[in-house]
């Protein structure tokens, strides 16, 4: 049973996160126990659970980059970017020939990018490239690449990394989740584009949302839509016709914890 636990944790780090898990030996059975019970812990999204018994890990001494890279990955599903950072920077800097070194670079530059710092960001995953150019997550560093380019206002960079996903790693899951990235073509007299930040089946949730939006100072207002016959209420904001323009607003209404989307 736990081994089978410990194969669907291997899966599920790879198909969730872009992260490869390498089970270590451990000279002492009682360690490599507790680090176990901490995989289960981040398999099962007990997030809270794996952080507290990391911590309580690390409190006692036990000090491996296997043992940190899985308490930062924790801390950045649970949302805390920032110890998240501090995390991955540890393994960077105290263990310098760790195997967990490119999945570190790879996480430090999702906690800036998740924290809106799409600069900082790209630097991280372009240091992931630089430093080993032949590491196993290079259609995940292209894939961020990509987004980044496109959240920095750097349409040629979004474009540029895009496409040597879809040719290098044309089966690869980044590529075939992403197949559809390009946000945006170059805009023409007759195109806006706008940001939807929510979409309902309740008339009302979508009134309340366009309602608060526009008490920000948004230019807020709701679509109706139809699907197979059920009515939906979309809620978006502005009518852009320049790129950099809905990439701003885009950036703004996501850095506020709205789920944003670029429609045209």
């Amino acid at each position: 049973m736990a081994e089978e636990k410990l194969k669907k944790f291997k899966k599920f780090c790879v198909l969730t996160c872009g992260f490869t898990f390498y089970l270590l030996s451990f000279a002492f059975s009682g360690y490599a126990l507790n680090l176990d019970k901490l995989k289960v812990y981040l398999l099962e999204g007990d997030y809270k659970g794996a952080i507290s018994e990391g911590e309580r890990l690390i409190a006692g001494d036990a000090h491996s980059d296997e043992l940190y890279y899985i308490l930062g990955l924790s801390y950045l599903k649970d949302g805390n970017y920032l110890r998240a950072c501090d995390i991955f920077e540890i393994i960077l800097k105290e263990f310098k020939n760790s195997e967990f070194g490119d999945e570190a670079r790879l996480g430090l530059g999702d906690t800036y990018f998740l924290r809106g710092d799409f600069v900082k960001a790209e630097d991280c995953y372009k240091d992931l490239i630089e430093s080993n150019p032949q590491t196993r997550l290079k259609a995940q560093a292209y894939c961020r690449l990509s987004q980044t380019g496109y959240k920095n206002g750097n349409m040629q960079q979004g474009k540029e990394y895009l496409d040597k996903l879809k040719q290098d790693f044309p089966l690869n899951l980044e590529s075939m989740l992403n197949k559809d990235l390009y946000p945006l073509s170059d805009s023409s007299s007759d195109t806006y584009y706008t940001v939807q930040v929510g979409s309902f089946t309740n008339i009302t949730n979508a009134r309340n949302l366009t309602e608060k939006l526009i008490q920000k100072g948004y230019p807020a207002y709701m679509e109706e839509a139809s699907f197979k016959g059920k009515a939906s209420y979309r809620v978006r904001v502005g009518k852009l016709r320049l790129r950099q323009e809905i990439l701003t607003l885009e950036n703004k209404l996501s850095r506020e914890g709205y789920p944003t989307k670029i429609c045209p």
